[in-house]
């Protein structure tokens, strides 16, 4: 991410592990290093041991939440994990996840991926149920509901709370010594299953699996529970079918390319869009250029396409996270130089095609096409991996208020003058579509580009 506010947010990860006689806490410590690009506001790992659940969380990036001897302390059978961004709630420790809950029939944890839509509604009927809330989270709403809808069988409890729940949800959630994968009916989020020598894992990406040695089993499917305990896998179908919609940002955005979701790869479906643009906005340039990281991939297979050489023009700061320390006003542009910075021997005297894979503000791409022109750069043509987002996420991905969207405020040719580009083209939504053969268009939400939301957003204040 660029600068804060000036991309999509990143949704939050999920991990859960259940191997006994391994070392579950350090497993989900390294898987949720593989997930951290998908949350870096707080950290968490809550493991069972059989008799109670005992849990370790906190503000900041995975390696500042941990140490030696904190996860030498968090021993068991069964774990999960949690990075998060906040779509639903303030960024806040109580807010932090896992969630962990006393209930009547023992304790529960629970870690989500996504945004629920009728969040709400559920809040205020709990309310005058007289539940009394810890956080400000979503999460903790599915908790409360679970925990009154469990008899004698979480599972049951489970299929209850999928009824009255909507939106979004990719899920992790333990007892003391049994695992659940949920994923929502839609599959908006993703969830994956993968099995150790002595175990299973349930991530949000194949990524988190690669990283602590797991195999991939297969995504789980929209709609299924995963049980996991002594007895090994058992599957259950939701009897709450809906069409599929996969959330097509993770492939634009916010997977790791190395990470393979619902079959197809993200580095593959990166390559093809770049591709795409090539077929689309066929231009001639000097050399083709990418907005390290996410744009690197496109930019490839734009240039391989078009014949035209690929360069590294902008230098990424790779040590940069987060940045605690605000600049001044007078330092605004600090923000984007701490992390991108120009090779003038690459640009200076060319014509120059950026490439990158959304516009969201619009403010970060000026600054850049702006630092290209003063490397020397003749002319910056800018091309974006996707179209532009027109509409705001409400599945657990923050693309910022409608009008705070520049393209929702403004035409092609208003946002190049503003961004300071010779040219401005985006990828076309059936382009995007096409890309993400052999899935079929009908199988994405793309509702941030179109406004088509599959999931009613109508109770959404």
């Amino acid at each position: 991410m660029l600068l804060e506010g000036d991309k999509p947010r990143e949704a939050c990860g999920v991990l859960g592990i259940y191997a006994p006689g391994l070392d579950v806490a350090r497993l989900a410590y390294f898987g949720l290093y593989a997930l951290q690009h998908r949350g870096q506001e707080s950290a968490g790992i809550a493991v069972g041991d059989g008799k109670r659940i005992t849990c370790h969380k906190g503000m900041g990036l995975v390696s500042e939440v941990f140490t030696e001897e904190i996860l030498r302390q968090l021993k068991g059978k069964v774990a999960i994990g949690h990075v998060r961004y906040s779509t639903t709630g303030e960024s806040s420790v109580e807010n932090a996840q896992p969630l962990v809950f006393h209930y009547r029939d023992g304790m529960i944890s629970l870690g989500h991926n996504g945004n629920l839509t009728n969040y709400a509604e559920l809040r205020k009927r709990l309310a005058a149920e007289g539940v009394v809330f810890q956080t400000t989270s979503d999460s903790e709403l599915i908790v409360s509901i679970l925990a009154r809808s469990s008899q004698s069988d979480p599972v049951e409890g489970i299929l209850r709370t999928m009824g009255e729940i909507k939106g979004a949800y990719s899920l992790v959630i333990m007892t003391e010594n049994r695992l659940y994968g949920i994923r929502d009916p839609h599959g908006v989020r993703p969830l994956c299953l993968g099995r150790l020598d002595r175990g299973y894992v349930i991530a949000s990406e194949s990524a988190a699996l690669d990283t602590i040695g797991a195999e991939m089993i297969r995504d789980v499917e929209p709609g299924e529970v995963v049980v996991i305990d002594e007895s090994g896998i058992t599957s259950l179908r939701c009897h709450y079918p809906s069409p599929r919609s996969l959330c097509v940002f993770e492939f634009v955005y916010f997977a790791r390319p190395d990470s393979v979701i619902d079959g197809l790869n993200v580095q593959r479906a990166r390559t093809a869009l770049g591709r795409q643009l090539a077929r689309e906005y066929p231009l001639n340039a000097d050399l083709v250029i990418p907005v390290p990281d996410s744009g690197t991939s496109a930019a490839l297979a734009y240039a391989a396409e078009r014949g035209l050489p690929f360069c590294e023009g902008l230098m990424k700061n790779r040590y940069v996270g987060r940045t605690f320390i605000r600049p001044t006003q007078e330092m605004r542009d600090l923000g984007v130089r701490l992390k991108l910075n120009p090779i003038r021997e690459v640009l200076a005297g060319k014509r120059v095609i950026m490439l990158d894979d959304s516009i969201v503000r619009g403010t970060t791409s000026r600054k850049i096409v702006q630092m290209i022109r003063d490397a020397g750069a003749r002319e910056v043509h800018m091309l974006v991996s996707s179209p532009p987002i027109l509409y705001p996420c409400y599945y657990g991905i923050d693309t910022s208020r409608r009008g705070e969207l520049i393209a929702a405020r403004h035409d092609l040719a208003e946002i190049r003058e503003l961004i300071g580009a010779d040219s401005l083209n985006y990828l076309s939504i059936d382009g995007l579509l096409a890309a993400m053969a052999p899935l079929s268009p009908e199988s994405f939400c793309s509702a941030c580009f179109s406004g088509r939301y599959p999931i009613d957003v109508s109770g959404i204040g």
